[in-house]
């Protein structure tokens, strides 16, 4: 596969999983942290032979399909010369796909990648082989608990036997990481690989803008801009249909990827994106963390993320393997304390930039936020009228592309 140097998450935690030690490592996306852990369970399961015949071996939990598949695919290609098989389990399937994930559960297929709830739902039915299970493998535990995963995970534990080897990986290590680590691990090495900088190919750029400003700019920049690839962020599965909706409507090649679409849509979005037949794809974060799409050429993000980390990985999307890449931020007055903490974390001040001739006017910037400007939940939703179904607000929203109009 080409792959012939391991990174610092795959040199530390290879020798650890091979010598059956229970691991919580913290690192992020991008750093090799799948291969980290598939790598030593092909070299287990291929190398001994099972402790019971028609188990499944190792069970890895993620915290959505899109993982659940990309991971099948890599342990696919990984182990493609071996005999050792593994199923992707996840929910919004049709009945022939559950009929295939049943057999998968109950006839001995070595590796398992599993959605929680999903999981759950085999597990309560009761015909799940896990007696021989060895690896339990917690992937991206941190959006896991965000997504509010913690509970199914706590019930499919206790399904788990409790000799077996636990992996734990989470970009970051808050309290509540740390709190399932000491209930479902033992004794477990501590592995830490430091939240690295956006690369240094990527060119990050920043417009602060009034909240009408940001549609009409959005659309300046993708008419003006010769990026082939591009991924644009927008906070709620709200915002991205309505701006997706609105792009395709002013004429741009855009699709919408958020977890309300059918798995099938929702792979041929991603498909299509892959093979270059989609230029633009408007997403939540679902797509900041876990997904490998190579050759990206502009990341924007529509809506400053809340959680500074999610910039990392949102820009990481681009320049990746050392090529070079551009992300754009819009930061509006109730963003700027936000931003400012992005700023800080990163470590130098992202460049600002005019807004292009006939656009007015922005705010002015400030890192330590505009007094009396608060992160508004009811700020208008693109496309659909404010969030929550309240009307009225300011007459210039309505006016500047894709606010305003009826839900």
């Amino acid at each position: 596969m080409g792959i012939l140097k391991p990174t610092p998450i795959q040199a530390q935690a290879i020798p650890a999983v091979l010598d059956g030690k229970d691991l919580i490592a913290c690192a992020q996306t991008g750093t090799g942290k799948t291969a980290a852990f598939l790598l030593p369970l092909i070299e287990v399961i291929y190398g001994y032979k099972p402790q019971v015949e028609g188990s499944i071996r190792a069970l890895v939990i993620v915290p959505t399909r899109e993982l659940a598949l990309q991971i099948d695919q890599q342990m696919q290609a990984i182990a493609y010369f071996t005999p050792i098989t593994s199923m992707a389990v996840y929910g919004g399937s049709d009945a022939s796909s559950f009929d295939q994930q049943k057999a998968a559960l109950t006839g001995g297929t070595e590796v398992i990648i599993a959605t929680p709830g999903k999981l759950l739902s085999h597990l309560n039915l009761g015909y799940v082989a896990i007696k021989g299970l060895e690896f339990l493998v917690l992937d991206e535990a941190d959006r896991m608990m965000d997504m509010g995963f913690i509970d199914d995970i706590n019930r499919i534990v206790q399904f788990l036997p409790k000799e077996r080897q636990t992996l734990m990986f989470s970009a970051t290590m808050a309290p509540p990481i740390r709190e399932l680590a000491r209930n479902i691990l033992r004794d477990p090495l501590e592995i830490s690989i430091a939240l690295s900088k956006p690369a240094e190919g990527v060119k990050q750029e920043a417009y602060v803008v009034h909240e009408p400003q940001k549609a009409p700019v959005l659309e300046h920049i993708l008419r003006v801009n010769e990026a082939t690839s591009i991924i644009i962020f927008a906070g709620r599965k709200v915002e991205v249909r309505n701006l997706a909706r609105h792009l395709k409507k002013k004429g741009f090649d855009a699709q919408a990827m958020h977890s309300d679409l059918e798995q099938s849509e929702r792979e041929q979005v991603m498909l299509d994106f892959r093979n270059r037949k989609l230029r633009i794809l408007v997403a939540t974060n679902v797509v900041s963390r876990g997904i490998d799409i190579d050759d990206i050429d502009l990341v924007i993000n529509y809506d400053v993320p809340r959680d500074p980390e999610d910039y990392v990985h949102r820009v990481g999307r681009t320049a990746r393997a050392s090529k070079k890449g551009q992300a754009i931020t819009f930061i509006t007055e109730v963003d700027m304390r936000e931003f400012g903490r992005i700023e800080k974390l990163i470590g130098y001040p992202v460049e600002k930039l005019p807004l292009p001739a006939g656009f007015g006017e922005g705010p002015a910037y400030r890192a330590e936020g505009v007094k009396g400007a608060r992160p508004n939940k009811d700020r208008r939703a693109p496309g659909g009228g404010r969030r929550g179904g309240h009307g009225g607000g300011r007459g210039g929203a309505g006016r500047a592309g894709i606010h305003g109009g009826r839900r």
